[in-house]
């Protein structure tokens, strides 16, 4: 296992944490299981993180994201440039308590919601299980494969 690989990639997903920036800079894909079993992916940004431990993102109630989830909280979660390939995987859980629903709020999210405490604000959090991750520039070790200890 490469510590460097996986300290590299906690500090790539931090620093996508909250971005504001126009494009996909910022965006990383969850796919998840759909009602008919298949898997399914889409875009979403950031709102923070803890290295390769937990993500956090943003959703409404009644989207995609929320009802598959409902259903089935495993996903993989990705991020990758011509560099490097980061695949998390691991289950998400429905945020309820106010105090992290606020930590987790930044001025972007304004756009679709009216602050944290709006109904339709749904926060979610991916808890990374396993990884792995591959850095294109790292010659010695670089990948990464294990399974985060609980």
């Amino acid at each position: 296992m490469s510590e460097k690989v996986i300290e590299r990639a906690s500090e790539l997903i931090s620093s996508k944490s909250g971005y504001i920036g126009g494009g996909m800079e910022g965006c990383a894909v969850i796919s998840l299981i759909d009602e008919d079993g298949y898997p399914t992916s889409s875009t979403f940004t950031i709102a923070r993180a803890d290295g390769i431990k937990w993500i956090t993102l943003a959703t409404s109630p009644d989207s995609n994201k929320a009802k598959r989830i409902a259903k089935n909280n495993r996903a993989s979660i990705c991020l990758s440039s011509s560099g490097y390939n980061i695949n998390l995987v691991g289950t998400v859980e429905v945020v309820e308590d106010m105090d992290v629903k606020k930590e987790n709020w930044f001025e972007p999210m304004a756009g679709m919601w009216s602050g944290p405490e709006d109904p339709n604000f749904y926060l979610l959090r991916f808890n990374t299980e396993r990884y792995s991750m591959f850095f294109a520039d790292e010659m010695e070790a670089p990948e990464a494969v294990g399974v985060l200890a609980k």
